[in-house]
């Protein structure tokens, strides 16, 4: 509870009287949170927790059902006349013990408002589970009873032993999954296949149990007590959950803090055993099951559990390293506080911190967990929808419903009848109307830069792609990469037996057939005219064989310098018809080759390109003007150089099949801008950049409005 400041109240008289204590179940334990003193009151009957500080623990303390309220005040005031909490704080402080059930009042009526006030926090938790529809819980039995009897064998597993144990099997699996790295990447390409569906389902569950579990027996370990187990909807997805929350009685925060990290220990080690039965296992279920469990262990703890942004384990493991106590909760206070105070000119705002260094963790935090879980809920919707649009279209709508409609509902009843805005009601609802109004002319008005950017590469005007006319294995390189040619020259010796052998075939071929020939002119002369079609045909034949047997012999098709940084590689290997291997560069001017998805491309069809430029990596501080832009107004599957693809380190999504590298999984447009040569950057083909490029200014709804039409036509069709 932070002090207000003010030592009276306008509201005082509401409270004096009254005779109340805290209620018998109550349990008190003293805690140390960033080194100071503090008192946390635990109900188990209702599971609620209230932390206090010494001089309000101090006043509550002194509560009795034979003493007002006032009695008990101003005998705080007498004793500590300078750390007394003021009546304000008073009376906030009895109205959140009253709402958390954890006040007795000596009056008939107290049972009856007991359990309406009881109605009334569970229907606003339903409200709350409604609202967040993606993680609804539903409890279903209470784990006491068995955790109770497996104490003496917990206490044996929450040891030294077993840790060092635990290190050892996750450095061992974390060495299994380097040494078959390639496998373990091939595998995931299968992750969400619909035969897999099952099995990675099964292992989620299985995961996610033994997760529960791991928390559920560490907090039995210090003395908790786990009383509910039940389902969580994950996102429509059935999953076992544990309510641990009695370990925020603990006073060792590492022991708190051991609790919040127990169910990703238990999910790592857990995966770690699968990873060697995956090791050591043949295609099949076992070997399936035993991949998804890694897979899932590995996710879920990097983007859900240890990540404190989000309220799982992650969040909790961070507030009890912080010793801040209801970190989101205080995180919102805070900020709704710096509203109130600089904002809304309400100077009786007081924060939750209790520093400016808990102020500060407590902003960050509350903007940082608002982005980040829009950020993480929208790409669920997204993924879903991907699964089943419908599902996906109903959790947008109940996203736009619980982060939209209702707050914005809320806010405008807090500015109309907030007994907290009554002196500056008036410089709160024009501070809210100015800001909208600004918000809107940012987005629908003021126009802003239009810039989208496309990754290519260099190319020399004169420069052509060495293929090879004819299937073989290289047997020599026969020009170094870098080495200047001529037209004409032999770069590459193939060979191909098979090919020998279908000419010496076409010879033999042809000797018959022309000795058949011979035959008919003596003997058969109405024969003649097949026997010569056959021997045309044969010749033919011969002629193309003959033709792709001095292909095998890659010869230059222009003078220039040959650059192959794989030749050396390609001995031995075989090379199918049409094989890149190499280029010849000429001298002359530079192009830029760049290539332009289809969604940035409508871009180019429908705007007017106010300026373009080109940033090559490596000197990206220099900006090359461009002069021409020529759009090539047909889709290409091939990329101009693999360095643009994911297999050279781009960002374009190229196939996997493709070993070169070049076939993309999207058709794209190429765009070559003609550069402005520059003393300060080296022109080198091949060098990879980014051609940007500035449109007309728009306002950012009109730009975001088209991206996200374009996201809907791409992967809905709608």
């Amino acid at each position: 509870m932070a002090r207000s400041g003010t030592t009276f109240s306008e509201s005082w008289h509401r409270i004096a009287n009254l005779r109340v204590s805290l209620r018998p179940t109550v349990k008190v334990r003293k805690q140390l949170f960033r080194g100071e003193k503090w008192y946390v009151l635990h109900d188990p009957f209702n599971n609620q927790f209230f932390r206090l500080r010494p001089e309000a623990h101090d006043f509550v303390s002194r509560l009795r059902p034979d003493r007002t309220v006032e009695e008990v005040w101003e005998e705080c005031l007498k004793r500590h006349p300078d750390e007394a909490p003021g009546q304000e704080d008073v009376i906030q402080l009895l109205t959140q013990l009253y709402f958390a059930n954890l006040l007795y009042f000596e009056v008939p009526a107290d049972t009856e408002k007991l359990f309406e006030r009881y109605r009334k926090r569970r229907q606003r938790e339903i409200q709350s589970k409604f609202l967040s529809i993606m993680f609804i819980r539903i409890p279903l039995l209470d784990p006491e009873n068995f955790l109770r009897r497996c104490l003496p064998f917990i206490k044996h597993l929450i040891s030294p032993v077993f840790g060092i144990l635990w290190l050892l099997v996750v450095i061992a699996a974390g060495k299994l999954v380097v040494d078959h790295f390639d496998a373990v990447t091939e595998q995931a390409q299968g992750i969400l296949a619909s035969d897999n569906l099952i099995l990675l389902y099964a292992g989620l569950v299985i995961l996610k149990g033994l997760h529960e579990f791991g928390h559920a027996i560490v907090c039995k370990r210090y003395g908790g007590e786990v009383h509910t187990m039940g389902v969580m909807l994950l996102v429509f997805t059935p999953l076992p959950y544990m309510d641990a929350t009695s370990s925020w009685s603990f006073r060792s925060r590492w022991q708190r803090a051991l609790v919040g990290a127990a169910g990703m220990i238990v999910e790592i080690f857990v995966a770690a055993i699968a990873t060697f039965v995956w090791a050591k296992t043949g295609p099949g279920t076992l070997h399936s099951l035993a991949y998804n469990m890694m897979f899932i262990a590995s996710v879920s703890t990097v983007l859900f559990n240890a990540n404190p942004l989000l309220q799982f384990d992650g969040y909790y493991i961070l507030s009890d390293l912080l010793d801040i106590p209801n970190l989101a909760t205080r995180a919102r206070g805070h900020l709704r506080h710096l509203v109130e105070r600089y904002v809304f000119g309400y100077k009786d705002s007081s924060s939750p911190s209790q520093s400016l260094k808990e102020a500060w963790w407590l902003g960050v935090f509350g903007i940082s967990s608002g982005i980040y879980r829009v950020v993480v809920f929208t790409g669920i919707i997204f993924f879903v929808a991907d699964k089943f649009l419908l599902a996906g279209l109903i959790m947008a709508l109940i996203c736009v419903i619980s982060w939209g409609v209702v707050p914005s509902f809320r806010f405008v009843s807090y500015l109309a009848s907030s007994p907290r805005l009554a002196r500056t009601r008036s410089r709160a609802v024009a501070a809210s109307i100015s800001a909208l109004v600004v918000l809107l002319a940012l987005l629908a008005i003021i126009p802003f830069p239009n810039r989208f950017r496309a990754p290519g590469v260099l190319e020399a005007a004169g420069y052509i792609r060495v293929v090879n006319d004819a299937p073989g294995y290289v047997e020599a390189v026969l020009v170094p990469s870098g080495a200047e040619v001529s037209e004409g020259t032999p770069l590459m010796k193939l060979s191909n037996r098979e090919l020998d052998y279908e000419i010496e075939e076409a010879i033999a071929q042809r000797e018959e057939t022309l000795a058949l020939q011979m035959r008919a002119m003596s003997l058969e002369t109405a024969d003649l005219a097949p026997i010569r079609k056959r021997l045309e045909s044969i010749e033919a034949k011969l002629k193309d064989l003959r033709g792709q047997q001095a292909a095998l012999i890659v010869r230059a098709r222009r003078s220039g310098v040959f650059v192959s940084p794989r030749s050396t590689e390609m001995v031995g290997a075989w090379l199918p018809r049409g094989s890149v291997v190499g280029e010849i560069v000429g001298s002359g001017p530079f192009r830029f080759s760049a290539v332009v998805s289809q969604d940035k491309a409508a871009n180019l069809f429908v705007d007017e390109i106010e300026k373009a430029e080109v940033r090559l990596f490596g000197q990206g501080s220099i900006n090359l003007a461009v002069n021409d832009c020529q759009i090539i107004p047909f889709e290409h599957e091939k990329l101009p150089s693999a360095a643009l693809g994911w297999r050279g380190g781009g960002e374009v999504a190229v196939s996997i099949t493709d070993e070169e590298g070049l076939q993309t999984q999207e058709p794209f447009f190429q765009i070559y801008a003609s550069l402005e040569h520059s003393p300060q950057v080296a022109f080198l083909h091949g060098r990879a950049g980014k051609l940007r490029f500035s449109m007309h200014p728009k306002p950012l709804l009109l730009q975001w409005g088209r991206k996200f039409r374009q996201l809907l036509q791409k992967r809905y069709q709608i």
